[in-house]
């Protein structure tokens, strides 16, 4: 399968399902594809890399398949784990047979008592698949090293099945806010794209295209705001999805001019710390 047949081409497919490439994106995006290559994108929290790998599924019409890392994620979790209890009910079931505990070991490792998890399921599938492995960042290093033969040679080795290679490469994209550094083998593998806030232009794009219906008047103001605020030290800066929760806000506030106290009343809208909030309304002065 041919994900995109240039880097134009992502722009334009990306754009038609709301995601606003720039041109680094597009042709890091089209490369991966191209390549058949993963590509790891990095950057601060709300930037838009989940929801860049949720466009391509969109716009390519593949399957999204998505691996949440956290900590303490383990190889059941990512890859698969045969389904215990189905086994001890087969066994219970095979005591009144003749059969031998060979026979019975054997049936009770097949396809019909394994439970896959995203990346095998993303390896088995044969329809175009777009495998989303989120804030891989949050993983241990070990299961970096599970990811290492999935990212390298698109395959799974099950000990009682064997091999499982891809059938169709997915399209791969992992994402990480840069909480500890990856290793090099993992970075090795992959094509690199680092997202930054979008400029105030862009973001006005972004939010206008999502929010149809916001005045410009307003949507300046909004986009204004935000960057001041993300200028600010705090715990949490603003994402690209509040802002667009902030244009929906003042929809549906009929809200037709941002002053400071449409600032201060929606707030929360965009700041979910107490802490960011306060020094906001100190910093913006929104109650002098």
């Amino acid at each position: 399968m041919t994900w995109f047949s240039s880097p134009s081409d992502v722009t334009t497919r990306l754009a038609e399902v709301g995601y606003l490439a720039d041109a680094a994106t597009s042709t890091t995006a089209f490369l991966a594809g191209a390549l058949e290559k993963p590509l790891l994108v990095e950057g601060p929290a709300g930037v838009g890399k989940t929801e860049l790998a949720k466009a391509v599924a969109a716009a390519t019409g593949a399957e999204l398949v998505r691996l949440q890392c956290y900590e303490g994620l383990d190889e059941a979790r990512a890859l698969y784990e045969w389904n215990y209890k189905k086994q001890l009910l087969r066994i219970q079931a095979s005591q009144g047979d003749d059969q031998t505990w060979s026979e019975t070991h054997d049936d009770i490792f097949t396809d019909e008592f394994l439970l896959t998890r995203p990346l095998l399921t993303a390896i088995r599938r044969e329809e175009p698949t777009v495998l989303l492995i989120d804030e891989v960042d949050k993983t241990d290093v070990e299961v970096e090293g599970l990811l290492l033969e999935v990212l390298s040679d698109f395959q799974v080795t099950i000990p009682e099945l064997g091999t499982v290679v891809a059938v169709r490469r997915p399209f791969v994209v992992l994402t990480s806010n840069a909480t500890r550094e990856l290793s090099e083998a993992v970075k090795r593998r992959c094509l690199y794209l680092h997202l930054e806030y979008p400029d105030a232009e862009r973001e006005r794009e972004i939010v206008t295209s999502q929010v149809p219906g916001l005045e410009d008047k307003v949507a300046g103001q909004l986009v204004a705001t935000v960057a001041r605020l993300r200028e600010l030290e705090l715990k949490k800066a603003p994402s690209i999805a509040e802002s667009v929760d902030w244009a929906r806000t003042l929809i549906a506030l009929e809200i037709g001019d941002l002053d400071e106290k449409a600032i201060a009343d929606t707030l929360g809208v965009i700041l979910k710390h107490s802490s960011d909030q306060e020094r906001a309304i100190k910093e913006l002065r929104l109650r002098a």
